[in-house]
């Protein structure tokens, strides 16, 4: 038994063959609404990156709905679907108006009610009420969208929200201690967790100050003074437990006490001193003279250079504990030190939080009535609000799609974009102008060995360059040559100018250069270039060999003139060998009689043959040195493709986007004269013409005819 569903017919997709493959027409909102039934291995592209493309940031960041930095096809197809849920007129999309109009939004659908509603609301608050359209322009501010004494759903309370002083004082305390967030509205406010990490650092607080309060005596025993008496204190503490010690070991034995106080050397090393109360070599005398359980002084007696300390521990700690006295035993000494390792211990457990600077009445104020319950229930009010952030985020993304999502589909479903002569496709950064040509496939890349690891498999000649400008982040590109050729052309260091697609021009310098076949052209011509080559270096080599001969000899012979004026007269020089030297000529004769022979063989045959046949022979000599070439650069061109060039910059390309010949020739453009141009040939500092070449060549002509003639090759014609 059949269904509905199962006689639904298929939608009927038109296609178009471009780059060697089909590729899906999108024209029609129908083609928009059947997007997800499109088998996704029709589409050229399967994922994207969100950055290093020529495209809205904030469009990408809005379709890439896990954040993952990467555009999937199921992502494009969610997004077409809301679109086309929430437009009563999705043709609008193809015709990209620069805002979107306000009769597009399907007010029966209930979030495009919602957004035609949020829509409205917008253009009030940027004084558009009279609009009849929306921009992405007038979402751009919305310190404009959001009033700083409203919900608008973002969960930042700011002070202007509530009028209750002990709320608007516990957000000026959690801004002091741990920063504000901006809402939407660009007013400093707090959210829970800032509200939360406060209230939980003031308990902390709290407890900490109510342990001293539960024992003052031991832990604050001057009250409010301990701490100042206790640095007072630590100022002398190392000193007196010196003094102790040493009246201990007196104690101990009574040799060790002339031994533990300055000797007389001491004493007389220090006359021959200008000596201050403060000077080092006084401060580090014993505090008072060392005797067997000597109590130690407060008042007489004492180091000059520790009197004033000393004065101050018994007016700030001694008298206010233990009452002024003029004697201090070593007993009372130790109590006095119990006393302040108390509070140094409830010291070093002080919470460390900037909270800590708050009076703790304030806070136990705070934490005793509802202000945090206050705090928290506004927190959650504004989430709940009906003019929640998240509608301005819906409509924000409505007014992007609608601007941009037709120009993505056709830069991922298709490539129609880079094989049309419309625009550029969203990968081409701009146009790199190198060694008379533009090239137009230039591409940004963000890791250079990554990318020319994978970008040979394209088959294409590339030149890889860093670009730099003023005031701008260095960039790497990577451009595309597909026409002319380069010879002596692409080596690193040569410079050139990038213009991205803002039109700004950047310094581009050589950096990598991957070599692959450019053009047919320059095939047919790399075989007679590269004998030309070969030929010049080893005449280059034999000119250098010579000239290094030459030399060796001229040294030679001057050490050998040297050496005859000292040596004794050498026996007569051997007699010339006629004989000998005949042989070599005789040899060199027969060789060049033979060259001869074989070049008037070879020029005989082809002067036999019927004048119809000469330049087909002419013909074939050219194809069979240069064909192999042509034929070989021919299936190479042909092979280019897109893709590793895309997929090295994180790209999913689901097919072989390929660059032909013709349509390589379109993305490179070589120096020509425009049209019309007039052009002079008269060139002052071109090369004198000399008339050697041409008595040259007729020497070469006369010298075959005659080699010619004298093999009979003319009686054929005369008769």
């Amino acid at each position: 038994m059949s269904t509905q569903g199962d006689n639904k017919k298929p939608y009927q997709w038109r296609f178009f063959r471009s780059g060697g493959f089909d590729q899906v027409r999108i024209e029609t909102a129908d083609d928009l609404r059947h997007l997800g039934e499109l088998d996704q291995k029709l589409w050229s592209v399967l994922a994207c990156p969100t950055s290093g493309l020529e495209f809205d940031t904030r469009t990408l960041q809005l379709l890439d709905a896990d954040g993952d930095g990467r555009i999937r096809a199921p992502e494009i197809v969610a997004a077409v679907r809301w679109v086309c849920a929430v437009l009563k007129e999705p043709e609008v999309l193809f015709r990209a108006p620069a805002a979107l109009p306000l009769a597009a939004i399907d007010g029966e659908h209930p979030e495009g009610a919602r957004l035609l509603a949020t829509a409205r609301k917008v253009l009030a608050y940027v004084d558009k009420s009279d609009a009849e359209s929306i921009s992405v322009e007038d979402l751009a501010d919305t310190t404009r969208l959001f009033a700083p004494d409203h919900f608008n759903g973002d969960g930042v309370v700011p002070a202007g929200l509530t009028t209750d002083a002990g709320v608007v004082k516990a957000i000026g305390h959690i801004i002091d201690c741990f920063g504000a967030i901006d809402d939407r509205s660009g007013t400093p406010g707090v959210d829970a967790g800032k509200v939360e990490t406060f209230f939980a650092a003031a308990q902390a607080v709290s407890d900490w100050q109510a342990l001293a309060e539960a024992d003052p005596a031991q832990i604050l025993p001057l009250g409010a003074g301990t701490a100042a008496a206790a640095a007072v204190f630590d100022a002398v503490a190392d000193k007196v437990g010196d003094f102790f010690t040493r009246c201990r070991l007196a104690a101990f034995d009574a040799r060790a006490a002339d031994a533990l106080n300055p000797a007389d050397s001491v004493y007389q090393g220090l006359a021959e001193q200008v000596l201050a109360a403060g000077s080092d070599g006084v401060a580090a005398l014993p505090l008072a003279r060392v005797e067997p359980g000597r109590a130690l002084p407060l008042a007489a007696g004492l180091n000059p250079a520790w009197e004033a300390r000393i004065a101050a521990l018994r007016e700030q700690v001694v008298a206010p504990i233990l009452g002024d006295r003029d004697a201090l035993s070593q007993a009372e000494w130790q109590d006095l030190a119990a006393r302040f390792a108390a509070w140094r211990d409830w010291q070093a457990a002080q919470p460390a939080s900037p909270v800590v600077a708050i009076p703790v009445d304030e806070l136990r104020a705070l934490l005793g009535g509802s202000v945090q319950a206050d705090l928290l229930a506004l927190i959650e009010q504004d989430l709940r609000a009906e003019t929640a952030a998240a509608q301005v985020d819906a409509l924000e993304r409505l007014v992007r799609y609608q601007r941009d999502l037709v120009t993505l589909l056709r830069n991922f479903v298709t490539l129609s974009d880079f094989y049309g002569a419309q625009a550029k496709a969203i990968f081409q950064a701009g146009t790199l102008y190198l060694d008379q040509r533009s090239c137009d496939l230039c591409l940004r890349v963000a890791d250079m060995g990554r990318h020319s690891a994978l970008a040979p498999l394209s088959g294409t000649y590339l030149v890889y360059c860093n670009c730099a400008r003023q005031g701008e982040a260095p960039m790497t590109i990577v451009a595309a040559m597909t026409g002319g050729d380069a010879d002596e052309m692409m080596v690193p260091g040569r410079n050139g100018v990038f213009y991205d697609r803002q039109g700004r021009d950047w310094n581009a310098s050589v950096v990598q250069v991957v070599e692959a076949p450019i053009s047919v052209r320059q095939a047919f011509w790399s075989p007679y270039k590269r004998v030309a080559r070969m030929i010049g270096e080893q005449i280059q080599k034999f000119a250098a060999s010579r000239d290094k001969a030459v030399e060796e000899r001229a040294a030679a012979g001057v050490a050998d003139a040297g050496a005859k004026v000292e040596a004794p007269a050498a026996a007569p020089a051997q007699a010339f060998d006629i004989a000998k030297f005949a042989g070599i000529f005789a040899a060199i004769g027969l060789a060049l009689g033979a060259l001869g022979t074989a070049l008037a063989a070879v020029v005989s045959g082809f002067l036999s043959l019927p004048a119809w046949q000469m330049p087909l022979v002419v013909v074939g000599i050219v194809l069979l040195i240069s064909g192999p070439s042509m034929l070989m650069a021919w299936l190479k061109l042909r092979q280019r493709n897109l893709g590793p060039l895309l997929d090295a910059n994180g790209w999913a390309v689901n097919t072989r986007a390929r660059i032909n010949i013709p349509f390589g020739a379109a993305l490179t453009g070589v120096a020509a004269l425009p049209p019309g141009a007039a052009r002079s040939l008269s060139d002052p500092y071109a090369e004198k013409q000399r008339p050697w070449g041409t008595w040259m060549f007729l020497l070469l002509v006369i010298a075959v005819a005659i080699l010619l003639w004298r093999q009979g090759v003319y009686d054929q014609f005369l008769g």
